[in-house]
């Protein structure tokens, strides 16, 4: 099934729609294009494109809800999945929490498709990695890594007249670089909406000279160091915080944002002052969809301003309960950063570390965010502004709120993509002092 236009797709919603029986109907329809390539010891192993379309279908009867799915839409199954949805909805119990489908919505207009990026071709693939293939055997080095580009639409319409309707697209590059002797490795990730953006062969070159230059790495203590955070190192430590900021956690105690006695940290200064964190579809650098999963739309919406909780996310039935407004999740959180460069960072720092990434990452103590994992890929001790050595990789144990209290500096923030959810994210490099590295780890 080829990506629909929103005439298209509504077409098809509202023949779905003029199927249900049930007191309220709500009809998600999407399709997906993704191209890949995958390499690996210097050579493509594989490359595909792959076609998806899902249509889901929620029938309500009051507070009985039933879901089904579909990927066939020829009349018979659209009317099958209808009726399938009903039966479910009148077998389940009823739910206490549910809350009655959305009216019609205002949505601006979202800026997440680019028509380059839609036209990929397998050619421009292969040429991508091509450069990127070419830089590690140029510093005889073996290179793996994934390069994905989709393009793709979601609608959504339900039986109280709520419709809406978006496009993007997305090209995602990881690659990881090890030596012959597999003593050194280097990582780089990039992801964009515009594939112009993309730039294999740098990147690829920087996780090529680090893989060079940590092939010699030597061990040392353990203990609280001054680091530097490439932005895809902290990425996986911040989106920790993105994705805890549910008021319904906070309220009954089963966050880092709960106080004793059901209050909740709403307004409290929490991280340092330079802290401002935000999500804004709109933004040129990262667009996201202007509506969510639910049907509300999505707003500029500042999480964390001069270090102080300005907002949590509520859903539509805990915002009822609460009588506040609903507001959801963000799709992306963007943070704001400084001027300096990270070689400027790494210039200003007299004893540190510098850390290409963290991975593996888990949670010890929801209520603290207190989180362990690993580094990877490129450790380096700095010291008098210069990178002085390769060093052994650490575990850590440390948590992005005691992180951000001891924030020293911040770098110009960058587009980067979360090793550990996949999601983008602007963040900027950042200088931490007395982060907790608690043992070695012998991975390179």
């Amino acid at each position: 099934m080829a990506l629909l236009t929103k005439d298209e797709a509504f077409a098809l919603m509202k023949k779905v729609l003029s199927y249900s029986k049930a007191d309220e109907c709500e009809v998600n329809l999407n399709g997906n294009e993704n191209g890949n390539i995958r390499y690996a010891i210097n050579s493509v192993s594989t490359s595909g494109k792959t076609f998806q379309s899902t249509l889901v279908v929620a029938s309500a009867y009051g507070k009985k809800l039933g879901i089904a799915t579909i990927n066939e839409f020829d009349d018979a199954s659209l009317e099958k999945v209808v009726r399938r949805s009903e039966e479910l909805a009148q077998l389940a119990p009823e739910n206490p929490e549910y809350v009655s489908f959305l009216g019609p919505q205002k949505y601006a207009e979202p800026k997440m498709f680019i028509q380059s990026t839609a036209a990929i071709t397998p050619k421009q693939r292969a040429d991508m990695v091509e450069q990127s293939l070419a830089v590690a055997k140029a510093g005889n080095a073996i290179a793996a890594g994934f390069l994905e580009d989709s393009m793709g639409f979601a609608a959504m319409m339900n039986s109280k007249g709520l419709q809406a309707y978006s496009t993007s697209t997305n090209v995602n590059f990881s690659v990881t670089v090890r030596t012959q002797d597999g003593k050194g490795s280097g990582y780089a990730i990039r992801g964009y909406n515009d594939v112009s953006k993309l730039d294999t062969k740098s990147a690829t070159q920087i996780a090529t000279d680090k893989a060079v230059k940590s092939s010699t790495a030597k061990a040392i203590e353990p203990g609280k160091y001054t680091v530097i955070l490439e932005p895809a190192a902290a990425a996986v430590l911040l989106e920790n915080i993105f994705f805890s900021m549910d008021a319904r956690q906070a309220d009954e105690g089963r966050s880092f944002l709960s106080k004793p006695g059901g209050a909740t940290r709403l307004g409290e200064k929490m991280v340092d002052e330079r802290v401002n964190i935000y999500s804004d579809p709109h933004n040129a650098d990262l667009p996201t969809s202007t509506w969510n999963g639910d049907g509300r739309p999505q707003e500029r919406v500042s999480w964390i301003e001069k270090g102080v909780i300005k907002n949590l996310t509520y859903s539509r039935y805990w915002a009822e309960k609460k009588g506040v407004k609903a507001v959801p999740g963000p799709d992306a959180a963007i943070m704001e950063g400084g001027t300096k460069s990270l070689e400027e960072l790494i210039a200003g720092t007299k004893k540190g570390i510098l850390v290409t990434k963290l991975w593996y990452i888990r949670q010890v103590d929801p209520q603290s965010l207190l989180l362990t994992g690993l580094t990877r890929d490129g450790t380096f001790y700095i010291e008098n502004g210069k990178i002085q050595y390769p060093i052994k990789n650490f575990r850590f144990n440390e948590s992005p709120i005691i992180m951000l209290n001891n924030l020293e500096e911040l770098g110009k923030a960058e587009r980067t993509v979360s090793t550990e959810s996949n999601v983008n994210y602007l963040v900027p490099p950042m200088k931490i002092r007395d982060f907790t590295f608690s043992s070695l780890s012998d991975a390179v």
